[in-house]
């Protein structure tokens, strides 16, 4: 191809056969051939993404809140004098943010793997053959096919067919935008409704605005867990700096300098201050996502692996997740002078291949299978179904005759047949009683005498069976196990999703959507909560439900697979897109399945509440902390007028403590049988308690100190710091487990970095490297007496978990 790019607005004054011309293509679509040589000239349709450079993302690491404060500590240890402590603060600072931007280069590159693996297919017309690739590989010139649910993936003149497009992302205009022969749909564009054939114009940069809509959001929100981490840190702040007020005022009133005071401050400062929670996060965020993406599960926002684990109730789509969505028709009913044979005719008549829709594959490769002859007969025009008016429709000639058919569910189509007789309608009503009995589905097939006419006549009957998975059953029963309560939404009558529900387990209470209208909002609360599942739902139905039970305190989980699901799947705690998901569903979803089935989503909730335990040991973890420091620095204050920690001793303290809380990241933890909920107020009344026997335990190490080791005050700084160190080891191998601590083994990486840092201190303490040394009987006694108190304390951890419900 030669001729150069037009702008897709020039394209609009040009007729279809100018453009097919200008773009040397026809109606038949490019060679392979001719498209790869296209590609080499005009590049992938794709937006090369501008990478942002890593120096710049390494140092803005050192910007922020919680390096600020760290900050802030350096420049006053060095107006102290302490430039040993400002170093070590430094190093902390900068291990934190090399960790943490390590670990957000490894999650960018399982985002990268993602957004590949969640690329928008086209249908294009290659060779004379419709196949499905990646949109990446589309060029001007290819012929592709567009239908309800589908991103445009490129500009597209429309050849053939007749589409509603919502163009919002483009121009800003909510209502759709009805499209025509000849007019330009452009790139990112939602088909709302209809199918059409169109000639791809522009791609990539090319496009009308130059980029597309992308599937995966790599800017993350702040996750609800998130924000509650932060919350607890401030508080835990507000009582360090509390603390350091009261423990000033006191020192004022001893006539303590003003450089005595300031050191108290860091000290404060440095023990409240989480420096390894953007760490933490990031890499309990990034574990959770691997460990899913293994399982074939796509996370597309990154906070729903958290909000997963809170997740009670989930509301299932039926076809292709509880059922194999493998449609094929299983019987024929004919009606009034129409043969079985004139019924699939028909109904090929009102159907289309290459729109690939489910029902419509299945009534042709039927047709083919019983070799039905088509002889005289021939498809004029064809609208696709329609999910509001819930029918096909289609022009059909025989010999030159031209009348109209309408397909789709029975009750739709038997009402538009207004002269069907007593007897018929009876007859057809049994059927479709008989074929939901079984769990099959009913499609009615009408034509009318001319093109114009609306007065239908009722041809047939078809019944579609789509059968529930192997593992359904199973799958269901797990979930339940998981103490989440399952309901069923499907647009398919009362019988079939009373028939579906019952075989795999969700239960017999199953109502018609039209149950709910007219009931107060606590009665239909309190009927969705009784329910087993809902019949003939709309979209908007499904939205409304997930809706009422939030406003009731659950937290939902949906699946869904079409355009119209994605208000559901966007409002809910765990929007779930199908395998076989429109690309509007996938990008509405917080997670993208790539099987069909239950299983993912049992894994998903259980992921979930593994990083819920991972991040509930650290918040234990880091409250009963503070609570120990705080209370041992004040009263330690008032006992001995002096700060019982150095600066470099709390230094020190903080660099151990920190890598240790970033191996709780990726600890071995177990799911839970139930969903889980933070309890803020039981978690930091537990916690509190705990702190408060840690201090305990801190304060008897000081007892020690001054009456049986008759250590120098520098000697008992050093003390203190080893007692805090080795608490904290012990604390870390106690709180990871809610039952008794030799409950469960943990991981590997944290067992290695508690025995080395456990290790590496009692060398430190015995040697004395920038702190006063003790003695090694002095350093084992210590660390016995800490080894010691560690199981008392696990009973009462123990007995608190239980009476708090941790």
């Amino acid at each position: 191809m030669d001729a150069q790019i037009k702008n897709t607005s020039e394209y609009g004054n040009m007729s279809t056969e100018e453009t097919i011309e200008f773009l040397e293509t026809t109606t038949d679509g490019l060679s392979t051939d001719e498209a790869e040589s296209r590609i080499k000239k005009f590049g992938f349709n794709k937006i090369v993404e501008v990478r942002k450079k890593p120096f710049l993302e390494f140092f803005k690491r050192y910007w922020g809140p919680m390096p600020w404060l760290l900050e802030f500590a350096i420049v006053l240890t060095i107006i102290l004098g302490h430039y040993t402590e400002s170093l070590i603060i430094f190093i902390l600072l900068t291990v934190n943010a090399i960790i943490g931007y390590l670990q957000a280069q490894n999650s960018q590159k399982a985002v990268e793997l993602l957004k590949k693996k969640l690329e928008i297919k086209a249908r294009i017309l290659r060779d004379h053959t419709w196949i499905i690739k990646d949109a990446k590989d589309l060029v001007p010139g290819d012929i592709i096919h567009i239908k309800l649910g589908d991103l445009v993936p490129a500009d597209v003149k429309i050849i053939i067919g007749d589409i509603s497009a919502d163009e919002s992302a483009i121009t800003g205009e909510s209502l759709p935008k009805d499209l025509h022969s000849s007019d330009i749909v452009h790139s990112s564009s939602i088909v709302k409704r209809g199918d059409a054939n169109g000639l791809v114009l522009n791609t990539g940069a090319n496009t009308f605005f130059g980029k597309t809509v992308e599937l995966v959001k790599i800017a993350k929100p702040k996750s609800k867990q998130e924000e509650l981490m932060m919350n607890i840190v401030k508080y835990m702040m507000y009582l360090g700096i509390a603390a350091s007020i009261i423990v000033s005022l006191y020192a004022l009133f001893l006539h303590k300098d003003f450089l005595f005071i300031l050191s108290f401050i860091v000290v404060f400062l440095i023990g409240a201050i989480p420096v390894a929670l953007p760490a933490v996060l990031t890499i309990v965020q990034a574990v959770g996502a691997m460990e899913l993406s293994k399982s074939g599960v796509l996370v597309t926002r990154l906070d729903s692996i958290e909000d997963a684990a809170s997740i009670d109730i989930f509301c299932f789509d039926k076809t292709g997740t509880i059922t194999q969505n493998k449609l094929s028709v299983v019987d024929c009913i004919a009606f009034s002078k129409h043969s079985q044979d004139d019924v699939v005719k028909m109904a090929v008549l009102a159907s289309q291949e290459e729109g690939l829709d489910a029902i419509d594959l299945s009534i042709i490769n039927y047709s083919k299978s019983i070799k039905t002859s088509f002889d005289g007969y021939q498809q004029i025009s064809y609208t696709p179904f329609n999910p509001e008016n819930k029918k096909t429709e289609a022009i059909a000639a025989v010999n030159g005759i031209k009348f109209k058919i309408i397909k789709g569910a029975a009750q739709t189509i038997i009402a538009l047949c207004e002269k069907l007789d007593i007897r018929t309608l009876a007859a057809a009503n049994q059927a479709v009683e008989r074929f939901s009995e079984k769990g099959s589905r009913t499609i009615a097939i009408a034509v009318s005498e001319d093109e114009s006419s609306n007065h239908f006549t009722l041809v047939g009957l078809l019944a579609i069976a789509d059968p529930p998975r192997m593992d359904s059953a199973s799958m269901i029963s797990e979930i339940k196990n998981l103490g989440i309560k399952c309901l069923m939404l499907t647009g398919d009558s009362i019988a079939i999703a009373q028939e579906i529900s019952r075989q795999v387990g969700i239960g017999n209470t199953v109502y018609h959507i039209g149950d709910l209208e007219g009931l107060a909002h606590s009665e239909q609360l309190k009927l969705i909560e009784e329910s087993d599942g809902f019949a003939e739902v709309y979209p908007e139905d499904k939205y409304k439900i997930v809706k009422l039970l939030q406003d009731n305190g659950h937290m939902v989980g949906m699946t869904g697979d079409g355009v119209n699901d994605s208000p559901a799947l966007k409002q809910a705690e765990l929007g779930t897109a199908v395998s076989e998901a429109t690309d509007v569903a996938k990008a509405s979803a917080s997670i993208v399945l790539t099987q069909p089935g239950l299983s993912e989503i049992i894994d998903a909730v259980k992921v979930s509440r593994k990083t819920y335990q991972r991040m509930l040991t650290w918040v234990i973890n880091k409250i009963t902390k503070v609570v120990e420091v705080v209370i041992l620095f004040t009263i330690g204050f008032f006992w001995l007028h002096d700060l019982v920690i150095s600066l470099l001793g709390m230094s020190l303290l903080v660099f151990a403590n920190d890598f240790v809380t970033m191996s709780i990241a990726t600890d071995n933890v177990k799911s839970t049988d139930s969903p889980n909920k933070w309890e803020i107020k039981n978690i930091i009344s537990a916690s509190l308690i705990l702190g408060l026997f840690f201090a305990c335990e801190d304060l008897f190490v000081i007892f020690i100190g001054l009456n049986y080791f008759q250590l120098e005050f520098d000697q008992l700084q050093t003390l203190v710091m080893l007692s805090l160190v080795f608490n904290t080891q012990f604390r870390i191998l106690m709180v990871r487990e809610r039952s008794h601590f030799w409950s469960s083994i943990p991981n590997k990486n944290l067992l290695m970095v508690n025995t080395l840092t456990i290790f590496g201190f009692v060398l430190l303490g015995i040697f004395g490297l920038f702190i006063p040394s003790l003695s090694a009987n002095q350093v084992f006694i210590i660390l016995r007496t800490s080894l010691l108190f560690t199981p008392f304390i696990d009973f009462a951890k123990y007995a608190l978990f239980r009476q708090f419900k941790i």
